[in-house]
């Protein structure tokens, strides 16, 4: 497979994770790395609350944009995604991240690429005219970019759905007018924001978009093994492939696409081994938020790495009510021995 090149970036197999608000911390993203992502998405961050926290009388040390911002240096590449209406918003704050200066921030260095959020389906944010709403005002959306890309020097790379609903499918229309806005790369997810994550993905509207558009194209949507993956690149053309829900208690899915993209056997690591690297994210998220908040977080990665188990229903119950990393821990290696 060709390695995947936009701007100063090389992604050697063209596997990304997705941006997952709530999900893709800094803990999981390393993992996901670890792995074999070629780079990860931060969860995204609001492009107006960022340029608003600036203008606070008393300084947050610790601002919630700044966390989601956040870059470490081992983290490279990795892109910081945004998500706003405004031309000058999205500007104004793609500026300051690739500065490192606005309150807040805690990044080592800058992020590698600025992705832009045109593909959130949730109410809260399409509500707003932002996310998959800016697929309803293709114009805008490129004022968008080109206001981003005037704003920073590196790459600037955007997430669409294939459109708002079945009788607006216009992906391949907006995937060209935001290349010609200066997007180095985009990732489309095979459906509508009116199918949110119902199952089945168009992939014919990624082909079209692949086709539309010269610079690299990821596909999105339903990939939980190498299969669906090289099947997505092999029927669409897309260039490389961005993985959420696929990855989520399954980070060695990247491993198993690189192998079966490099030509190589893969063999899953046996259950102990995999909830050994889960107590490793545990830990983490517990060094990096705290150990209230990094434990009620980890929960939930728990339960997806116990995910099709027997006696998971059980330990998911179990882990929920856990108060402490002891308590966490021994449940996964408790399941760990059982499965061995």
């Amino acid at each position: 497979m060709p390695e995947v090149v936009f701007g100063n970036i090389t992604l050697p197999h063209g596997l990304a994770l997705a941006p997952l608000a709530g999900v893709s911390d800094r803990a999981f993203r390393r993992v996901c790395r670890a792995c074999g992502a070629d780079f990860t998405v931060s969860e995204m961050v609001s492009a107006k609350a960022l340029c608003y926290e600036q203008k606070q009388k008393t300084p947050k040390v610790r601002s919630v944009s700044g966390h989601l911002a956040s870059v470490m240096r081992d983290e490279l590449p990795m892109a910081v995604q945004l998500f706003g209406c405004e031309p000058d918003f999205m500007a104004e704050a793609a500026r300051m991240l690739e500065a490192n200066d606005y309150i807040g921030c805690i990044s080592e260095v800058p992020p590698s690429i600025i992705d832009i959020n045109m593909g959130c389906p949730v109410r809260k944010v399409a509500g707003n005219g932002e996310g998959s709403a800016l697929l309803k005002n293709p114009r805008l959306a490129g004022e968008i970019v080109r206001a981003v890309v005037s704003a920073v020097s590196i790459p600037v790379t955007v997430k669409i759905r294939a459109g708002w609903d079945a009788d607006s499918i216009n992906a391949p229309e907006v995937a060209k007018i935001l290349e010609d806005a200066g997007a180095s790369m985009i990732c489309i997810h095979g459906r509508t924001r009116e199918q949110m994550y119902e199952p089945g993905v168009n992939r014919a509207v990624i082909a079209a978009v692949k086709q539309a558009v010269s610079i690299p194209v990821l596909g999105n949507g339903d990939i939980y093994t190498a299969a669906d993956a090289l099947s997505m690149m092999d029927e669409t053309g897309c260039d490389g492939v961005m993985i959420a829900r696929g990855a989520m208690g399954n980070p060695w899915i990247f491993s198993e696409i690189c192998a079966a993209m490099d030509g190589r056997s893969f063999a899953l690591p046996s259950h102990a081994e995999r909830f050994e690297v889960a107590l490793c994210q545990v830990r983490e998220m517990i060094e990096e938020k705290g150990e209230r908040i990094g434990i009620a977080e980890a929960k939930k990665h728990l339960s997806w790495y116990c995910h099709g188990l027997e006696g998971a229903a059980a330990a998911r119950g179990r882990l929920m009510q856990a108060t402490s990393y002891d308590e966490l821990a021994a449940i996964l290696r408790e399941m760990g021995e059982r499965h061995e």
